[in-house]
């Protein structure tokens, strides 16, 4: 996507955008895996990754060529929106 070795912001692009799939990554294994984590500490992650996810959807948003990987971000923020409604 990014060269490594590229401006500032190709790099504050890259590194969002691997903070993004490793916050989704354990988001999902949270979510997937039997853990003991109540709801409490479930939402706290579910609001981690959206958080995450929106602030990463902001900075591909100023790089042309990264609209479908801002849609995957804001698609995963929303899915967490989501879930938490469904938490008592």
């Amino acid at each position: 996507m990014v060269d490594p070795d590229g401006t500032e912001e190709q790099e504050l692009l890259r590194r969002k955008g691997i903070m993004c799939a490793e916050v989704c990554d354990a988001t999902c294994r949270v979510l997937s895996e039997e853990n003991h984590l109540d709801e409490a500490g479930i939402r706290v992650q579910l609001e981690w990754c959206r958080s995450v996810c929106l602030e990463c959807a902001q900075v591909m948003d100023r790089h042309a060529g990264a609209e479908a990987a801002a849609k995957a971000c804001r698609e995963c923020a929303q899915a967490c929106t989501d879930f938490m409604a469904t938490l008592h």
